[in-house]
């Protein structure tokens, strides 16, 4: 994490592009905002786009802003993000979902500074540093065919890699006294003391959902006084038990078990074309596949229960609704299947 500081300095004072990766809940934002903060353009304006919020359409009008006529409802012009970050940096998170059109003329504002809004026939010039992040394997991506290589080149010029919780897990300390004290004076709530079995597991577990978990464990505890709660759902999650679905085991939480018995639900793999099985590869890799594979068996269950009520199987996992939708398209999860 010094490393990623003093790259960061590195490169706050250029215009240059960055590239930061990492995994979910590492801290992204954090490292684009900081390199806004230290840069000149520090006393412009820092604009954040999440490219997996909104449909290719909607967000090609949100970046780049549209004439009016340009479709039906276009009833006034409409400056789109980039003109808003004139002189100052764009964020955009989650790059890899961009769609291929929109990644076109993304590089036409990384190479030229320039764009046209959508209905548009004049071309609209900026000055935006851009910083992009992504948790997912670009270079995969741009193999694939579904992510441009030229672009992944403009946006590659510097790399930034955060990682994950688990290899810093000297941190967690740390963190944690953090986000305590932080929560507490937010919620005016006193600190929990936590019992030293708390900071064990802490140490322990391996943070799928990194700095963020974290700090919503955190909050958690706070707001209910105690660390009790937390201590048993760690211990659990940290224990598992091992249910065998399609070739390999995977790995089984308390919160797995969502169907009545009375209503037996066919496994996720009988229903739905299950990833490949690992035959071959580390522990790791065996690891990562069974972890994929639970994942995709418990939001199956919970979708089953809620009637594909994807709000309600959200709020159940305990999740985002966003966070949710791309985990179903990842899994390739759907009513007909």
């Amino acid at each position: 994490m010094r490393e990623v500081r003093e790259l960061i300095g590195r490169v706050a004072d250029t215009d240059v592009t960055v590239l930061v990766r990492g995994e979910s809940g590492t801290g992204k934002e954090l490292v684009a905002r900081g390199i806004h903060a230290a840069s000149p353009r520090r006393d412009r304006i820092f604009v954040k786009v999440n490219c997996a919020a909104l449909p290719a359409e909607l967000l090609e009008s949100e970046l780049f802003g549209f004439e009016r006529g340009a479709f039906t409802g276009a009833i006034q012009q409409k400056p789109g993000k980039f003109e808003f970050a004139h002189h100052g940096t764009m964020f955009l998170d989650e790059i890899s979902e961009m769609g291929a059109p929109l990644q076109a003329k993304l590089l036409q504002v990384l190479q030229d500074g320039e764009f046209a809004r959508l209905g548009g026939r004049q071309d609209v010039r900026v000055d935006v540093r851009v910083v992009a992040a992504t948790n997912r394997d670009l270079e995969s991506a741009v193999a694939d065919g579904v992510f441009r290589e030229d672009l992944f080149f403009r946006l590659n010029v510097v790399c930034i890699t955060l990682p994950p919780l688990r290899q810093r897990r000297d941190e967690i300390p740390t963190l944690t006294d953090y986000f305590l004290r932080r929560y507490s004076e937010h919620y005016n709530k006193p600190a929990p003391a936590l019992a030293t079995d708390t900071l064990r597991l802490f140490a322990e577990y391996d943070w799928p959902g990194n700095v963020r978990e974290l700090e919503n464990l955190v909050k958690r505890m706070v707001i209910l006084g105690t660390d009790a709660p937390i201590r048993r759902d760690l211990a659990d999650a940290i224990a598992g038990r091992v249910m065998r679905v399609g070739p390999i085991p995977v790995l089984q939480t308390e919160a797995a078990p969502l169907v009545p018995a009375a209503a037996p639900v066919p496994s996720p793999p009988a229903v739905v074309p299950a990833a490949p099985a690992v035959l071959n590869g580390s522990l790791k890799d065996i690891a990562r596949h069974a972890a994929r594979e639970a994942e995709r068996e418990l939001i199956f269950r919970t979708l089953q229960q809620t009637r594909w009520n994807r709000r309600e199987a959200a709020e159940i996992l305990g999740i985002s609704y966003k966070a949710l939708l791309y985990k179903i398209k990842e899994a390739e999860l759907d009513k007909a299947s």
